[in-house]
């Protein structure tokens, strides 16, 4: 996605586009294939070169980081990066071409990349996966499992047969 050629005459310009940004993901976050990516941003000519700023507006496509439910939530980014035509090896400047012309995509990624959530959770409260069963706990897919722990599990097996307080003893 290109923004045409800076006109010296004018310092600033409206740049409106959507498009589809593939393959921008990890395994529990990425940008939707299937829903375009909306961006309304103002390039400013300065001194330094070209001044990107403006918002980025589309879809997430996450996986639960606890129970692995699949679910969309809005994405809404403000956007404030400069294009310079020699950018300097430490700096965040991104690099413009000999004739002017701005290319957006490696910005998008990056100004969205970043923003990915490293665990997404489908609710604060989500009680994930029983590591015994793989129930869904949140759909109440698991019976419940007592949990013993293994440095007393020799203890646990010589009551097994014992009852309980409550029962006589014949």
């Amino acid at each position: 996605m290109h923004a045409g050629n800076q006109d010296t005459s004018e310092s600033s310009a409206h740049h409106r586009f959507t498009a589809s940004i593939e393959g921008l993901g990890t395994e529990l976050a990425r940008v939707r294939d299937d829903v375009l990516l909306e961006g309304d941003l103002l390039l400013e000519a300065l001194i330094e070169g070209i001044l990107v700023s403006g918002s980025l507006r589309g879809t997430l496509a996450l996986r639960c980081a606890r129970c692995l439910t699949e679910f969309d939530q809005p994405l809404a980014l403000e956007v404030h990066e400069m294009f310079v035509p020699d950018p300097e090896p430490d700096t965040d400047d991104y690099p413009l071409d000999p004739e002017g012309a701005i290319d957006l995509d490696q910005m998008i990624r990056d100004v969205i990349g970043v923003e990915l959530p490293f665990s997404p959770l489908c609710r604060s409260d989500c009680q994930g996966l029983c590591p015994v069963c793989g129930g869904d706990r949140n759909l109440g897919e698991c019976p419940g499992h007592v949990e013993v722990d293994p440095r007393w599990a020799a203890l646990s097996a010589l009551t097994e047969n014992q009852p309980t307080p409550t029962e006589k003893r014949t």
